[in-house]
């Protein structure tokens, strides 16, 4: 079981791009720690690369950001380097002169987090994070997500293939290319899954 940080941004944070408290998972905090561990970073250019980690239908705000970053400050996950009462024309300027770092403590809590196999490391938000730190993740970790991605896309593209079957006298054509343009998304995915899968197998097989 995970040990959440004190005032732990985990289970919700405050976004203000939608107006509210938002349930969310560990995956935002996964994606901010594994991105410092690989160098430390502006709160801006962090931004950048977490709106492209995380895909572009996922704006991250600053709104959910900060508070985030915050909160993990506070658990002595991360460190801040810089002037933060340094005067700026706005906010977001003076933000931008801190840079974030992440600490011995942190690195042990993201080495925590990588070794984490449940079904919130399948689903599609959590799934592309993971996948983009497998390098850091134990192989007996990467095979259980892995698996655990395919058995969910295997159940999707069943749903997608009786619904597609029950509906196709009850939709227009263009409706219609819509549900078989999905489908074949999923399934796509799902060969490219059981490639990586056969890979993670032959590499254990080989030892190399």
């Amino acid at each position: 079981m995970l040990n959440l940080p004190p005032n732990s941004n985990l289970l919700y944070h405050f976004d203000t791009s939608f107006g509210g408290i938002v349930k969310k998972s560990a995956v935002f905090d996964l994606a901010i720690l594994g991105l410092l561990q690989e160098s430390p970073l502006h709160g801006y250019e962090l931004r950048k690369r977490l709106s492209a980690l995380m895909g572009a239908f996922r704006a991250i705000s600053y709104g959910s950001l900060y508070p985030a970053l915050r909160s993990l400050a506070e658990a002595g996950y991360i460190s801040e380097t810089g002037d933060k009462t340094a005067p700026g024309p706005a906010l977001s300027s003076k933000r931008a002169r801190i840079t974030y770092s992440l600490t011995k403590q942190g690195a042990s809590y993201l080495k925590e987090l990588l070794q984490d196999s449940g079904p919130d490391a399948w689903e599609d938000e959590g799934f592309g994070v993971r996948f983009a730190f497998f390098a850091h993740t134990e192989e007996v970790v990467r095979q259980r997500i892995l698996e655990g991605r395919r058995s969910r896309l295997a159940e999707r593209s069943s749903q997608l293939k009786k619904s597609l079957a029950n509906a196709r006298d009850r939709i227009d054509q263009y409706t219609l290319e819509l549900h078989r343009h999905g489908l074949e998304g999923v399934e796509n995915e799902l060969r490219w899954i059981e490639s990586l899968i056969a890979a993670e197998n032959k590499t254990q097989r080989t030892g190399s």
